[in-house]
């Protein structure tokens, strides 16, 4: 096996166990989803005004609502483990690469949410417990790489819409994808290239989530009283 092979295979496995709540009891904090939810509207407020942009809505809406969801995804990680070993046959190392980063923000997101919930009293959420249970679990280290993937995942993505061979095997799947049971899969995957092909140059976009997410980031590990730039309440 291949070490792109091993990596996805191994993130895979990562997941299903940190997702898994009989191996990862912390699935059942109930604060657990509230705070994803917060998150959700947080970041949407937060590049709102991407959403609203001409050129990069699409890609932004992507980001907020299908890499980063309130929504439960387990279904993306089954359909993917099923997939597998096909994509390693027909697919680039490349696209493999980008699709194993993807995977590794979507673990590390679990795993710094699973901690954030655990410092979390129960009832509303609002940006100074946010902040405090934020302090009270950070990983430095991997909110940083958090960030990074959010970069990697973007030029990577707007690197493969440039081939034709990657969105044609991509159409060319589509009909036996929905019959094997794959369609929302495959949905997942046409609405992210489709954003991204029709956004063109992501320089500014991603440049502009990264460097907000790393101020933020900074500003909460200060205390700053509105890390955000704003009230927000869940």
């Amino acid at each position: 096996m291949t070490d792109i092979a091993d990596r996805l295979h191994g993130l895979l496995r990562d997941l299903h166990e940190v997702r898994h709540p009989e191996r990862e009891p912390r699935n059942r904090l109930p604060q657990l989803s509230r705070l994803r939810r917060w998150q959700s509207a947080r970041l949407g407020r937060s590049f709102g005004s991407l959403r609203d942009h001409p050129r990069y809505g699409g890609a932004a809406e992507f980001f907020l609502s299908d890499l980063y969801s309130a929504e439960d995804t387990t279904w993306r990680d089954r359909d993917l483990a099923r997939v597998l070993p096909t994509m390693l046959r027909w697919l680039p190392n490349g696209v493999l690469g980008s699709l194993s980063d993807a995977l590794e923000l979507d673990l590390i997101s679990v795993r710094c949410d699973l901690a954030m919930a655990e410092h979390l009293s129960a009832g509303e959420i609002d940006v100074g417990a946010y902040a405090q249970a934020y302090r009270a679990s950070v990983d430095a280290d991997q909110r940083l790489r958090q960030i990074a993937l959010i970069g990697n995942v973007g030029r990577e993505l707007e690197a493969i819409v440039r081939k034709p061979f990657v969105l044609g095997v991509l159409k060319l799947a589509r009909g036996p994808a929905r019959g094997a049971g794959f369609g929302e899969l495959q949905t997942f995957l046409e609405r992210g290239f489709s954003a991204f092909r029709a956004m063109g140059p992501a320089d500014e976009f991603l440049t502009r989530i990264t460097v907000g997410e790393t101020v933020a980031m900074q500003r909460l590990l200060a205390a700053h009283p509105d890390p955000f730039g704003f009230e927000l309440r869940a």
